[in-house]
């Protein structure tokens, strides 16, 4: 299965979630903008930035990239997300069905890539735990972030 192929059960998976969850849902037309989705909360529009995780056999766990992919026909190129790209990242790991919601500034804080350990092989938890199927952080009543959002630790003091 070739990554858009995977993009395209990520968002699909999404919007089937989102829905469960009573969310309305938009979709831009084209692959242009920084965001896949937008939801509907309560008449707050969120943009949706989807991904898909793939298994890492190596390392054991999920692995998804959190950099900016641009294509056409002969070039690729890779760039960072801006704080304004989006208000979410959902991270889809397909085998579980199960999605990681990252509010941006917690994504975008993170390397070149974003490690989700599924397995109880460590004593503590990564802090990524904390955004797995974190649903509540988009739902209605929970726009308020700034008690939320956890950044890597690298991050923390470099802000």
């Amino acid at each position: 299965m070739d990554t858009k192929i995977r993009g395209d059960i990520a968002e699909q998976a999404a919007v089937l979630h989102a829905l469960k969850r009573g969310l309305g849902m938009l979709k831009p037309v084209g692959d242009r903008l920084p965001y896949d989705l937008v939801f509907d909360v309560d008449g707050t529009l969120l943009k949706i930035q989807v991904k898909y995780a793939w298994f890492d056999e190596h390392k054991g766990n999920f692995v998804v990239d959190n950099c900016r992919t641009k294509t056409n026909r002969r070039v690729m190129i890779r760039g960072v997300y801006n704080q304004s790209d989006f208000d979410f990242a959902l991270v889809y790991i397909e085998s579980l069905d199960l999605f990681y919601i990252f509010p941006v500034a917690v994504f975008i804080a993170y390397g070149s890539e974003i490690h989700l350990v599924e397995l109880e092989k460590r004593q503590r938890k990564p802090r990524s735990s904390v955004y797995r199927d974190a649903w509540e952080l988009i739902l209605p009543d929970s726009h308020n972030l700034s008690d939320k959002v956890q950044l890597p630790v690298e991050s923390q003091a470099g802000f």
